[in-house]
């Protein structure tokens, strides 16, 4: 992991999340800020948040919606992982589930934070069982140029530690567990 920030993002202000694939952002939007150490980053993303998308040459593959659906996701995002952790919730502030994002570790800015999302996930119930997901877009995404060898490479010594730290139960965002989008700011 990296070393924490020297300075962090004030609890209750909106950060620009810019996807930025190959140098180039192709996609952004606004997440509210919950709190943020320096090392850990927690926002969350409401159902109904604006997203925009640039041309680009790959496709986005929410380029066709408007705003994010159905959803609001907690965001835990560590200085240096090539991974963040997201927790969802339906309508209703009913958990869903746990959601391993395998990406590029964050780049703070003033006002934005720069990942790109590498396509590989883990799904893990409430209950605790987990699966990966979209296993089968690595290969076309590396073969499209989508993903390059040296993020490949990167990200899967990520994905083996996340895999162990959840056959072992150890999680390091259990602190996250009970919390609910009616909580509102921690």
């Amino acid at each position: 992991m990296a070393e924490p920030a020297s300075w962090a993002y004030a609890a209750g202000s909106a950060v620009r999340v810019r996807e930025v694939l190959h140098g180039a952002e192709w996609a952004s939007w606004d997440e509210q800020v919950l709190s943020d150490d320096g090392t850990l980053l927690a926002t969350v993303k409401p159902d109904g948040t604006a997203m925009t998308f640039a041309d680009h040459p790959f496709p986005h593959p929410w380029g066709h919606l408007d705003a994010w659906q159905g959803t609001t996701v907690l965001k835990l995002r560590r200085a240096g992982d090539w991974y963040s952790v997201w927790r969802f919730f339906d309508a209703d502030g009913t958990f869903l589930q746990w959601y391993i994002n395998f990406e590029t570790p964050y780049v703070r800015t003033e006002s934005a934070i720069e990942v790109n999302d590498l396509q590989l996930d883990i799904v893990v119930t409430p209950h605790g069982e987990w699966r990966w997901k979209d296993v089968e877009d690595v290969a076309p995404a590396l073969a499209s140029g989508r993903m390059t060898t040296a993020e490949l490479l990167d990200v899967l010594p990520a994905a083996t530690e996340v895999a162990d730290l959840l056959e072992r139960d150890v999680r390091w965002w259990a602190p996250w567990d009970d919390w609910t989008p009616a909580d509102g700011m921690i």
